[in-house]
């Protein structure tokens, strides 16, 4: 894979005047027997983009702490920048290590390049390098080469210039975008968890619900026994035709605690019947609650539509949740209208909102039984269907919403 290099902020400054002498050899048999350039070799002027673009900052720090400059370990990214652009220039022990780590970290480009290249040659690898983004390794072996003019020099530093200011462009709106990506994926990490949240309550109530109604059941199935018995025992039972008059009592006895049984049973048999239909409105809003985190993990709330007759109007509920309610029908496309049952709103504006409404929706655990009578009524005085909820959550008038609470009918 080709070096990729690791230019400079835009912040830096790269000065682009040159001197005319950029180079020593001035005929080209000197060029092709002279050796690669040092870093003191080259003038200063390239320096700054040579150890910008050619060095990275945990390569440029160990250079330095070799030479002895143990507080390098500490300094900034822009302290090594300046540091190395002075070492360059210098011609000691130091530079000769930062010349070597040069060399030896783009050695495959400098062996790419021929020493008797000359300048068409040298000007189509730079070509050839630049298109395919490989910078940093032929930058430094053509900034270094004996036979480069100077220019070239000129041409290839002024590319590697400009890119730098491209490069620290688009870095910035990188930067960015992705802090607003990372804030919009926090926010659907809280908005998942808050689902998850209500989906663990949904499934805990729906697990208590079916372990009562496996009791109620078990109960039941107890009291049919003993009232079959009972039955039983009093079919079966013979009374002489002189019986005493103990008989009498005990006959009694026993058909009273038949029927009270059978009236027990018939109690439980009520009662397991309307625990059932709870287990199954919370089954369903537990599942409406989980088709809407699917939705939502996949980003695809907003293309969710719901068919609706016309508006709903919600009557009663918390008032802290209207804004989370109307923002589920928002993104249902449900026309929602909102009374809170006569806490703060005015009864007598129902009449009106019942007349908007296609279906009215209330939750039967937080509404008065004033405003639910004054509901059915102008209900049923303007042909209206109405459909009582479980609770006041949000859960309750999502499957309502979504079709998973049942047809809606007049009751």
């Amino acid at each position: 894979m080709p070096t990729q290099p690791r230019l400079l902020p835009p912040s830096v400054s790269m000065p682009i005047p040159l001197p005319s002498s950029a180079r020593a050899p001035d005929t080209a048999a000197e060029k092709a027997s002279s050796q690669r350039l040092k870093t003191w070799d080259i003038p200063t002027a390239f320096h700054c983009s040579i150890i910008g673009t050619c060095l990275t900052n945990s390569e440029l720090r160990q250079i330095l702490l070799k030479a002895g400059q143990e507080d390098a370990k500490a300094a900034t990214d822009h302290g090594l920048h300046g540091r190395g652009v002075r070492l360059a220039g210098q011609r000691d022990q130091a530079a000769k290590l930062l010349n070597k780590a040069l060399d030896k970290r783009h050695e495959a480009s400098i062996k790419r390049i021929p020493r008797q290249a000359d300048e068409t040659m040298l000007r189509r690898i730079w070509r050839e390098s630049f298109d395919r983004g490989d910078i940093a390794g032929p930058y430094w072996a053509l900034i270094s080469h004996p036979a480069t003019p100077p220019g070239l020099v000129r041409d290839i530093f002024g590319e590697v210039h400009m890119l730098s200011h491209l490069v620290g462009s688009a870095s910035r709106l990188d930067i960015a975008r992705l802090t607003r990506l990372e804030r919009e994926l926090e926010d659907e990490r809280e908005k998942t968890a808050r689902q998850e949240t209500r989906l663990k309550v949904a499934a805990e109530e729906r697990i208590a619900l079916q372990q009562r109604i496996r009791h109620l059941e078990e109960r039941a199935v107890q009291a049919e026994a003993l009232a079959a018995h009972a039955r039983r025992a009093r079919q079966q039972e013979t009374i002489p035709a002189g019986r005493t008059e103990t008989d009498a009592p005990r006959s009694d006895a026993l058909a009273r605690r038949l029927a009270a049984t059978e009236e027990r049973c018939g109690a439980l048999q009520r009662e397991l019947e309307q625990l059932q239909d709870l287990s199954h409105s919370v089954l369903r809003e537990n599942e409406a609650l989980e088709a809407i985190v699917a939705a939502e993990d996949r980003h695809a709330t907003k293309n969710v539509t719901t068919q609706t007759a016309g508006p709903v109007l919600y009557v009663g509920g918390r008032r802290n949740l209207f804004d989370h309610l109307r923002a589920c029908a928002e993104n249902r496309n449900v026309d929602l209208l909102l009374h809170d049952g006569g806490m703060e709103d005015s009864t007598t504006l129902l009449p009106a909102l019942v007349g908007q409404a296609a279906t009215v929706l209330f939750p039967v655990d937080h509404i008065s039984h004033a405003a639910v009578g004054l509901v059915k009524r102008l209900c049923r005085e303007q042909g209206k269907s109405y459909l009582p909820l479980r609770s006041a959550g949000l859960a309750s008038f999502l499957a309502a919403i979504t079709g998973a609470g049942g047809a809606y009918g007049r009751l």
